[in-house]
């Protein structure tokens, strides 16, 4: 078991493309996608085709399901509003066919894991895994040794051990016999945890690992501006909030 999880692209492509060659350079082939590949960034068609290119599984998420019209936008605030709606307009109908095509949620029993970009309880409903408790109660709505999400762009391990406590760690874990674990691989091109480099996670027999990587983010909000993209959006991405 070697693979790379990654999560929250957001047409964010200097961002993607700066993982996958670092997913290259790890020498691991086997790579998981699990939602919204668009919304928020400017290069929408671009990251649909390099993941369907690269991944061997793609999940949909909130914003992908959004640009096609299964899930109601006014879910969202108005800057989030602004970009789907100017995603709707540029995505390429081969795109669009592509993503009202993905599940939300993919179990691989071989590996013991489950997939899902919100959370195993209700994952249509797109709730957000932020504090021990949600992980507690989610914990109940899967019995897979992993489960890895995305959606909150705020990367974490949650282990709970067979006594029942939760432990959570920010960057790295062994994995344990008797244990389960909630990974949140944090966002590619949209971080929310106080840093702006892109994050996933990559995972292998006997460790978890949350990884950064620098990318041209100067670059990606210049695109951004050019398309009149919100200025929230555009500024965010230096600070990573």
């Amino acid at each position: 078991m070697r693979y790379a999880i990654i999560s929250d692209v957001h047409s964010n492509l200097e961002a993607i493309e700066a993982v996958l060659d670092d997913i290259t350079l790890r020498g691991i082939r086997d790579i998981i996608f699990i939602g919204d590949a668009v919304g928020y960034g400017p290069n929408p068609n671009e990251c649909v085709a390099l993941l369907h290119d690269r991944c061997r599984v793609l999940l949909a998420g909130n914003h992908d399901w959004a640009s096609v019209g299964l899930t109601d936008i006014r879910y969202f605030n108005e800057y989030a509003r602004h970009a789907i709606e100017w995603t709707r307009e540029v995505l390429s109908e081969e795109n669009k066919a592509l993503l009202k095509t993905l599940l939300i949620v993919y179990e691989e029993r071989v590996n013991d894991i489950i997939l899902v970009h919100s959370t195993p309880k209700d994952p249509e409903e797109w709730h957000y895994i932020l504090t021990l408790w949600d992980a507690e109660l989610n914990f109940d709505y899967f019995t897979n040794k992993f489960c890895f999400v995305g959606h909150s762009h705020q990367p974490s391990i949650i282990e709970k051990v067979p006594s029942g406590e939760l432990i959570t760690y920010r960057g790295k874990t062994g994995i344990k016999e008797g244990s389960r674990y909630i990974v949140n691989t944090g966002s590619v091109g949209q971080p929310r945890d106080g840093d702006p480099r892109a994050c996933y996670a990559m995972i292998d027999d006997e460790n978890i690992r949350i990884v950064r990587i620098p990318y041209d983010i100067t670059s990606v909000q210049s695109k951004m501006r050019e398309e009149r993209l919100p200025a929230v959006l555009v500024e965010r991405l230096s600070s990573g909030t």
